[in-house]
């Protein structure tokens, strides 16, 4: 009985949730685009630095101050952001496109 009440109130609250806008979602144009359009995981920076040329930026490296927090590097391309720990890639974000492009928040400097 209890369990009933709680999927009902489950469809309730859903029931109410406004309708999604037509937002364009990062990630459904992350997934479109063919897998040689961004650098893979466990490419070296020399390997991305030769394949798309240097960066539009190189952030500040990220941790680092004990031995379990590796230091992260972050390079910015104009389509992605790509992140390496010890001179491999570990991630690779794509950026947004235009305003209405629902994405990551900028990077923290």
């Amino acid at each position: 009985m209890e369990q009933a009440i709680k999927i009902l109130g489950l469809i309730a609250v859903l029931a109410t949730a406004p309708a999604a806008m037509a937002d364009t979602l990062l990630i459904e144009r992350a997934q479109e685009k063919p897998a040689e359009a961004i650098p893979a995981r466990g490419q070296t920076m020399a390997q991305v630095e030769a394949r798309f040329g240097a960066p539009s930026e190189r952030m500040d490296p990220r941790g680092g101050q004990k031995r379990q927090w590796p230091t992260i590097n972050r390079w910015v391309y104009p389509a992605f952001t790509v992140y390496f720990e010890k001179q491999r890639v570990i991630d690779v974000v794509a950026r947004q496109a235009s305003p209405d492009e629902v994405g990551p928040k900028p990077p923290i400097r």
